[in-house]
């Protein structure tokens, strides 16, 4: 059974004012665990250096919208997406943070993005002087002040794949000097191999070398960054006035990645933030023999007590995870039983007596004293922690938390339905039929 003094989660929504989960599989998101991260990010960098945390890919798979306002109350300076919808879903949602788009965008957009406040990315001389030629036919760049187009120069130090080369990049900040109402926000790059010192120090020497000859231009960068999760950990990258911290704000860092003596503390102090849960469909006792999933593949080899659990590939929890792959239940490891289908997997709980429909599964994320981690299930099919989390797929239902109170839920059509405190502001009123919301005079619910 699950902890007998912590409600149930229909239990949680209900008394929040929620409306009940749509499925018996569920992602649940602590709010608290993304705070602290990010508060340990600023404790190892300190007061002066910016941190601009990054929420693209749906905040990891954790929902864009909570998260940057999560990360922004905690003292983000900024957020990072990689397209201009995600930059415009947050204003949408009403998150006035200041924004920067990683990756270029079209150059017909360029006006509505400085509208919106963003700052902008010149990855290569073709785009950057699109985006400007563009800037420059917009009526209102002679009078844009300090509000005009900000942009970023990233400079190609050896990840290649996007960047101004060493010798170009005074002729694209010139470019961007000489524009009327254009600024040159920065400049950037992204370590290739972040637990490498040697090539971490010389894609820094090139940025340097870069930031070095447009001072020598009389083009000084107000800013200079380098440095995500792994620079910052592995402590091969200096901060220089900015980072860019991923994947480290959702509590996972890279299984390789050597962390160095000065970020143990910081390192210790992450929480992974996501778990994945579900209760069984149904638990059926089945004979010996019995054939459980598309091609049989797996017997029972004993009377067994078999577990459906509505979770399958089109969740994300893919097929590449088995075999050998496991769920948890009342602290321990079961392991699956069959093939994983588009909308459901089986585990084996005969050896966990009374085990019932009741009972949380946990898929990622832990249990108890036990531990289903994010890099555990990137092991089993070799790739990353940062798939696993973004492949969470959009249709699970997110119930976002902070300690035992639900602050939201968001579900496959879109609602985000959040307690409006000073963390963490409400988003939009859900048009489902049988969702409803407290009005904003009603409980401090907003609409």
């Amino acid at each position: 059974m699950d902890d007998p003094v912590r409600p149930s989660v229909d239990e949680r929504l209900r008394r929040a004012g929620l409306p009940g989960l749509p499925r018996s599989a569920w992602l649940e998101i602590d709010q608290d665990a993304l705070t602290d991260n990010l508060r340990a990010v600023r404790g190892l960098v300190g007061p002066d250096v910016e941190v601009s945390a990054v929420v693209k890919a749906d905040g990891y798979g954790h929902g864009l919208e909570v998260a940057a306002r999560t990360f922004a109350a905690a003292g983000a300076t900024r957020l990072c997406v990689a397209t201009l919808d995600e930059a415009l879903a947050l204003r949408r949602a009403g998150v006035r943070a200041p924004v920067l788009i990683l990756f270029a965008i079209p150059a017909a957009e360029v006006r509505m993005a400085v509208a919106e406040g963003f700052e902008l990315v010149a990855a290569d001389p073709h785009s950057a002087l699109g985006i400007l030629a563009a800037w420059r036919r917009a009526p209102e760049a002679a009078s844009a002040g300090s509000r005009g187009l900000a942009l970023h120069l990233e400079v190609e130090t050896g990840l290649t794949r996007a960047g101004i080369i060493l010798e170009g990049v005074a002729d694209v900040a010139g470019a961007i000097s000489d524009t009327l109402g254009a600024r040159l926000a920065g400049i950037w790059s992204h370590l290739a191999s972040a637990e490498r010192p040697d090539t971490s120090a010389e894609q820094e020497r090139v940025l340097l070398a870069a930031a070095e000859a447009l001072r020598a231009a009389g083009i000084p960068p107000p800013s200079v960054h380098l440095a995500a999760s792994g620079g910052l950990f592995a402590g091969t990258s200096p901060h220089h006035g900015m980072v860019r911290p991923g994947l480290c704000l959702y509590g996972e860092l890279a299984d390789e990645l050597p962390i160095s003596a000065a970020a143990r503390g910081a390192a210790s102090a992450l929480r992974p933030a996501m778990t994945l849960k579900a209760r069984a469909l149904r638990i059926l006792e089945v004979p010996t023999g019995t054939a459980v999933g598309y091609g049989g593949r797996w017997r029972a080899e004993r009377p067994s007590r078999i577990a459906t659990l509505p979770v399958g590939y089109g969740d994300g929890w893919i097929r590449g995870y088995q075999p050998g792959a496991s769920a948890l239940v009342q602290g321990r490891r079961v392991p699956l039983a069959g093939t994983i289908a588009m909308d459901a997997l089986a585990v084996d709980v005969t050896d966990v007596p009374g085990v019932g429909l009741e009972d949380e599964f946990v898929l990622l994320g832990s249990q108890g004293e036990a531990c289903l981690s994010a890099r555990e299930l990137a092991l089993r099919r070799d790739t990353i922690a940062w798939e696993v989390l973004v492949g969470m797929a959009h249709r699970l239902p997110r119930v976002y938390h902070s300690g035992r109170e639900v602050t939201g839920i968001r579900t496959s059509v879109g609602e985000v339905l959040v307690k409006a405190d000073p963390q963490v502001r409400a988003a939009r009123r859900p048009e489902r039929d049988g969702f409803r919301s407290r009005r904003e005079d009603d409980e401090g619910w907003a609409e």
